[in-house]
């Protein structure tokens, strides 16, 4: 590994976290509130460290697959930490754990929080924190690839290491066109929820937060009561349809934009994807109709929000589900495994991975028929290779590992058994809101500190899909070769 080049890319990725603290403190300059010295010397921090790195460590050099690896996690732990001084510094949390757990929720999209009440933060660290759910969305390494071109550093390993999902959909011949054209639908379809939003009633500086949760699909909100505030069908309706285009693959909103009109239901993962939330929709509605006596048209509406929002592991929340029978709970639970689409901002196993898990298990249902058969798994019509259902197999197993090891470490921490699983589930596929006391109505504030830096810690993995983080910790990793 190039430890020169891996701090020099640090540099600007500490740089940008420096820069992005700003916009919060002019929030908390027109307010007048006491987050502006945390936010002005956190950014200060940032940004000189930053540079620091980035002029302290000059010359071309090409980039390896272990720097990239290390660079990606090194680079959302570096952000995490320091994202979290403003919260530290700020004294709006007891302590750094605190501090860090927030943070680490914010860049990973998860959107647990250990704040009881968002509505008495100022206007600055509201911001910031949603901030760190904006760029983390479609990642910061990816901002970065953008730029590294004039630091004379290749960008190809990073995009392979962080674009979500079992491989990397090249959108043009040039990584760093790749990183410029997914960002631009991003920005795109935040500018156009924001206006939605506001046209609907929502303030501005809310409309932004929301829709900065919302595209990230990460669930941070600037009300106690999240979406369920506004107790608005049409702003539900509107957060609706963003996460769930947040949860599908962007390169398909791109072709949209290109003309192809046709490419989502060509693709065999996003018919998958609409079927599970349309079927989650259903049952969801048909639990609130018939065994709650809700109202059909409002259980609907509860039913779609809720949903989407936990399949494409947003989080927010328009009603305690806990409230809505074991059986919407058990089915919410599911939902919290399939996450995203491979190529969104969502969390999860990805509904690819699990799509590919169902087609091995029936080639292999279909070889205890014809033993002497040759089956191939497709997807889209195209031949899946060997190897990338290998790292699908490897992936699934590895995903319940932690998640089972995970139940069994925060519940030997104090946690309840329902409250563990839930927690876990919610940190892992980066979801926030779990179940028990750590339900939609709930917080993290209560669960005690070496359970949280547990959580912290799945919350990395699961935003960089386990083997990237893993990697690093191997001791073949650091040999010289």
């Amino acid at each position: 590994m190039n430890r020169r080049v891996v701090l020099r890319v640090l540099g600007v990725l500490l740089a940008a976290i420096g820069a992005a603290m700003l916009p919060a403190a002019v929030f908390a300059l027109v307010d007048g509130s006491y987050d502006l010295p945390a936010l002005l010397l956190s950014a200060g921090i940032s940004l000189f460290t930053g540079l620091a790195l980035v002029l302290g460590l000059r010359g071309k050099t090409d980039l390896g697959v272990r720097d990239g690896f290390a660079i990606v996690t090194f680079g959302w732990l570096g952000s995490a930490v320091f994202g979290a001084l403003p919260y530290l510094l700020s004294g709006a949390v007891h302590g750094p754990v605190d501090a860090l757990f927030e943070s680490m929720s914010g860049f990973t999209t998860t959107g647990a929080t250990v704040f009881s009440n968002v509505e008495a933060l100022p206007r600055g660290l509201l911001f910031w924190r949603s901030t760190t759910h904006w760029l983390g969305g479609m990642g910061i390494v990816v901002l970065s690839v953008a730029i590294l071109p004039a630091l004379g550093v290749g960008g190809m390993q990073l995009f392979q290491a962080e674009v979500p999902g079992p491989t990397a959909d090249r959108l043009s011949p040039r990584i760093q066109n790749t990183a410029k054209i997914l960002w631009g639908v991003y920005v795109g379809l935040s500018a156009l929820e924001v206006v939605l939003l506001m046209l609907g009633g929502m303030g501005a500086f809310d409309s932004v937060c929301h829709t900065f949760g919302t595209m990230a699909t990460g669930g941070f909100s600037t009300k106690n009561a999240s979406i369920g505030h506004y107790s608005s069908a049409y702003i539900q309706a509107v957060i609706t349809v963003f996460m769930f285009l947040a949860g599908a693959n962007f390169s398909l909103h791109y072709w949209l934009l290109k003309g192809r009109v046709k490419g989502y239901w060509k693709d065999e993962e996003f018919r998958f994807y609409s079927i599970v939330a349309l079927a989650a929709i259903a049952l969801l509605w048909l639990n609130l109709v018939l065994r709650m006596g809700e109202n059909p048209l409002h259980g609907l509406q509860l039913a779609s929000f809720q949903a989407v929002s936990i399949l494409t592991t947003t989080g927010y929340g328009t009603a305690d589900y806990l409230l809505w029978g074991f059986a919407a709970q058990i089915l919410l639970l599911l939902l919290m495994f399939f996450g995203g689409c491979a190529g969104s901002t969502g969390g999860g196993m990805k509904h690819m991975r699990v799509l590919l898990l169902g087609k091995h298990g029936l080639r292999e249902l279909r070889r205890l028929l014809h033993r002497h058969a040759v089956f191939r798994v497709k997807l889209s019509g195209r031949m899946v290779q060997d190897d990338v259902m290998m790292n699908v197999l490897g992936f699934f197993l590895l995903y319940v590992l932690l998640f089972a090891v995970g139940t069994l470490v925060v519940s030997a921490l104090g946690l309840d058994l329902a409250t563990a699983v839930g927690a876990t589930a919610a940190t892992l596929g980066n979801i926030g809101p779990g179940l028990g006391e750590v339900g939609p109505a709930s917080t993290y504030s209560d669960v005690p500190a070496a359970a949280k830096g547990v959580l912290t810690v799945l919350m990395l993995l699961g935003r960089l899909e386990l083997f990237t983080v893993l990697v690093v910790l191997t001791p073949m990793f650091w040999k010289r070769t």
